[in-house]
C-alpha cells in the first residue's frame, strides 16, 4: 500500500541534518529549532516599536506582508502601524511542522505559504511604475497576481522536488528590483540597508545550496546544519529586506511623509536593526 501523504518522511525531498537523531518525534531537530527561532523575532520587534516611543513608530520587519495604515490625522503626531497578514503565521508553523515530520503535506503546506505571502506581497507592494504596459490599475494587477499564484500552486504538485528552487529564484527579481531603486536614491542609509540585505541573502543561499548540493562532504565531516544556518540568515536578510520595501513604498504611495531608515538601537552601530521614521508632513495654507 501507498504510504499516507501525513506519515513521516512521506516528502519528496529530505535535508542534510539527520532524521530522528536526537529525537523519536522529530525528524531533524535543529532544522526545526532554527525555524522557531527565526520566527521568534517577531516579539522582540514589537518590544523594540515601545522603546522607539510614538513619534517614530518601528515596521514589522521581518514578514514583507504589512499593510500601512495612517492613522492619528487630528492628534499632534503622525503614525504608522503595520497590522501583519495571518499570511505570515502560518508559513512558520508549516515549516516548523515539515521538517518535524518530513511529510509530504508538510513540504506542500511550506512551499506554499510562501508562495502565497510572496503573492500577497507583490499584489500590495509591487510598485505601479513596473507594472506590465498591459495593467492599467492595481485591481488589474491583482488579478494577474492571482492567476499566476494558482497556476503555480497547481503546478507546485507535480514536481514537488523543484519547487523550492522556484520559489529562490524569485529573489533575483526582488534584487533586481532593488538595485533599479537604488540607481534613483542617492540616501546612504538606503544603500547601507541594501548592501546588508544581500550580503546575508548570499550567505543564506550559500548556506541552502551548500546543504543541498554538498550533503556528502559535511555528513563526513559531522556538520550537516547548513539548513539550520539558511533559516537563521534569511530571517536577518528579511529583517534589512522589509524596511527597504516599506520605503520605497512610501516614496511612491505618501512623498509627502519623506521617509528616512534609521536604525534601532544605535545609527552608529555597525550591526543594527534598521527601521523607517516618517517625519510629519507641513500643512499648506
Amino acid at each position: 500500500t501507498m504510504p499516507s501523504i501525513f506519515s513521516y518522511q512521506s516528502a519528496e525531498v529530505d535535508w542534510c541534518e539527520g532524521n530522528f537523531e536526537r529525537s523519536a518525534v522529530i525528524a531533524e531537530y535543529y532544522n526545526t529549532v532554527s525555524v522557531g527561532t527565526s520566527q521568534g523575532q517577531e516579539g522582540a520587534q514589537r518590544l523594540w516599536a515601545l522603546l522607539l516611543g510614538d513619534r517614530t513608530t518601528l515596521f514589522s520587519l521581518l514578514a514583507p506582508l504589512n499593510f500601512l495604515v495612517l492613522e492619528g490625522a487630528g492628534s499632534k503626531s503622525w503614525e504608522f502601524h503595520c497590522l501583519q497578514q495571518p499570511a505570515l503565521f502560518p508559513a512558520g508553523v508549516f515549516s516548523t511542522y515539515f521538517h518535524m515530520t518530513l511529510s509530504y503535506v508538510g513540504q506542500l503546506l511550506d512551499e506554499l505559504s510562501i508562495l502565497w505571502s510572496l503573492a500577497a506581497a507583490y499584489s500590495f507592494w509591487y510598485p505601479e511604475v513596473y507594472f506590465p504596459r498591459f495593467i492599467k490599475s492595481r485591481k488589474q494587477f491583482f488579478w494577474l497576481t492571482g492567476v499566476t499564484t494558482v497556476i503555480s500552486t497547481l503546478m507546485s504538485f507535480i514536481k514537488p522536488a523543484l519547487n523550492a528552487y522556484a520559489l529562490n529564484c524569485i529573489a533575483f527579481h526582488l534584487l533586481y528590483l532593488t538595485w533599479r531603486e537604488l540607481k534613483k536614491c542617492d540616501d546612504k542609509r538606503v544603500h547601507r540597508t541594501a548592501a546588508a540585505m544581500v550580503v546575508l541573502w548570499v550567505l543564506a543561499i550559500s548556506s541552502w545550496i551548500s546543504d543541498r548540493w554538498l550533503c556528502g562532504f559535511w555528513q563526513a565531516i559531522n556538520f550537516p546544519y547548513f539548513h539550520s544556518f539558511w533559516h537563521v540568515l534569511i530571517a536577518m536578510s528579511l529583517l534589512y529586506c522589509c524596511p527597504l520595501v516599506i520605503y520605497f513604498d512610501v516614496n511612491y504611495e505618501l512623498p509627502s511623509f519623506k521617509p528616512k531608515i534609521r536604525y534601532w538601537p544605535r545609527d552608529s552601530w555597525l550591526v543594527a536593526v534598521p527601521y523607517v521614521a516618517l517625519e510629519k508632513p507641513h500643512k499648506q495654507c
